[in-house]
């Protein structure tokens, strides 16, 4: 688990960054996490629902607020990407696992992470998450070639 982690702060893929990411979620790691992001004003994030963040301040008051409340258990899955050389947009499909008095529920949320290869390598720039859903939503595949 460190050893994503460390890449992450090193300058690691993309995809380790994104690994990094969601590892410091779920153990409720905010130095971990932060290190996952641009040292930029302009990166922003968008929880489901909330209010569009900008700046690393911003975020990492708001993380720290969930992390109040315990880690947070998403499981990024079915991975869309766009990559370049010195960009990566991923979209994920994260498995969120919430404890409540009945006991553990899941809720799906879909999330673009976009990251730069940054002189510090590739770093975070932006985390949007729709709301969720209580089911595994299904996936539209390639639209009809008519539209009307």
């Amino acid at each position: 688990m460190v050893k994503s982690r460390q890449r992450a702060v090193l300058g690691g893929t993309a995809d380790e960054v994104e690994a990094a990411f969601y590892e410091a979620l779920q153990q409720g790691d905010i130095d971990a996490l932060m290190a996952c992001w641009a040292d930029d004003d302009e990166v922003f994030c968008v929880h489901p629902g909330g209010p569009r963040l900008v700046g690393t301040a911003a975020i990492r008051a708001a993380f720290e607020q969930m992390f109040g409340n315990g880690a947070i258990l998403a499981t990024p899955g079915k991975v869309r990407k766009v990559e370049t050389l010195s960009s990566a947009v991923h979209n994920v499909l994260e498995r969120i696992e919430v404890l409540t008095a009945e006991g553990p529920r899941h809720a799906f949320v879909l999330a673009t992470n976009i990251y730069h290869q940054t002189s510090q390598g590739w770093r975070m720039v932006a985390h949007h998450a729709s709301p969720g859903v209580s089911h595994e939503p299904v996936e539209a595949h390639d639209p009809p070639q008519m539209l009307h």
